[in-house]
């Protein structure tokens, strides 16, 4: 296999992860997992998100988050942002990027902000013009990219479609998020090829969830297309709150588990991520997915299994 020497990761746990979560978590809470994060090697991590409390209660004090982390040299803070209010927030508190959103379907979009995507793509072009003046880089997502909960498989062309208009509103780096893990390796490799094709030059991150048990797989497959940049999220928290089901990003942990094990350098300590998972699961209400958290690095073994009787 041909794969990248190396990964970029950006942990999204404490804001997509969070969102999601029905446990109230404290800000206090929230400010000591993103600074454990900061401390394993981790270079890029999407703090919070500047949203409507209304909509996502989770990230109501993402100001106040904002303010209290340690934030430390050689680590990218962004924050998830749907419209110029939120990038105007972005700028006031002083990220270090950005990130704006749409989804691939019309019936996604309204039902997560109330607009079809054509109508939301001003949003996106406010958010670019807003974080150009203030000169911090700016990335789109592309939800639903591999399936909507509401109208079933997204062609590949479509995606290609929605990441031209991104691209020609500023956007140079788009994420393709499996918002409710309908992706699987070959819709994968299909998405990557229809979007190359279109943009051969577009900075491609992948977001995978691994609700139906695929999550890994989609990453080996885009490794093998040569992606080398990945959104996880730590204990494998988060969901998607407007679909039924929407459970579970991909575990940081796994992920590096896996890469690292193959030969691709992620940069991060997994003891470390370990360590933060376990804050994180003190955090939430019920079990974390992660499978390394629960069974232990492959190295780390008891002894010898022997065979019963």
């Amino acid at each position: 296999m041909r794969l990248p020497d190396s990964v970029r990761i950006r942990e999204v746990g404490p804001r997509d992860g969070i969102q999601s979560e029905k446990a109230d978590v404290s800000t206090t809470d929230k400010i000591t997992l993103i600074d454990a994060l900061s401390a394993t090697g981790l270079r890029y991590i999407e703090a919070v998100s500047f949203v409507s409390p209304k909509a996502i209660p989770q990230m109501a004090d993402a100001r106040s988050v904002w303010e209290g982390i340690d934030r430390r040299p050689g680590v990218s803070y962004s924050a998830l942002v749907p419209n110029r209010k939120g990038a105007e927030i972005a700028v006031e508190v002083g990220v270090d990027a950005m990130q704006v959103f749409i989804a691939a379907t019309d019936s996604y979009n309204l039902k997560n902000v109330n607009r079809t995507v054509e109508e939301s793509l001003s949003d996106v072009a406010e958010v670019v013009a807003v974080a150009r003046s203030a000169t911090i880089p700016v990335e789109g997502t592309i939800s639903t990219a591999f399936g909507c909960p509401y109208e079933g498989d997204v062609a590949p062309r479509r995606v290609a479609q929605v990441s031209r208009w991104m691209a020609d509103e500023g956007i140079g780096s788009i994420s393709y998020g499996d918002t409710t893990g309908m992706g699987t390796p070959r819709r994968v490799v299909e998405v990557i090829e229809a979007v190359r094709a279109e943009l051969p030059d577009l900075d491609l991150n992948m977001h995978f969830h691994d609700t139906r048990g695929t999550g890994l797989a989609n990453v080996l497959a885009a490794l093998q297309m040569g992606i080398d940049y990945f959104d996880a999220s730590i204990g494998g928290m988060g969901g998607s709150p407007y679909a039924q089901g929407a459970t579970g990003n991909v575990a940081t942990e796994d992920l590096v588990h896996m890469v690292e094990d193959m030969g691709v350098s992620t940069g991060v300590d997994l003891e470390g991520l370990l360590d933060a998972a376990r804050l994180a699961q003190g955090l939430i209400s019920g079990p974390l997915p992660s499978k390394v958290l629960t069974a232990g690095p492959r190295w780390d073994v008891a002894g010898p299994v022997t065979k019963a009787g």
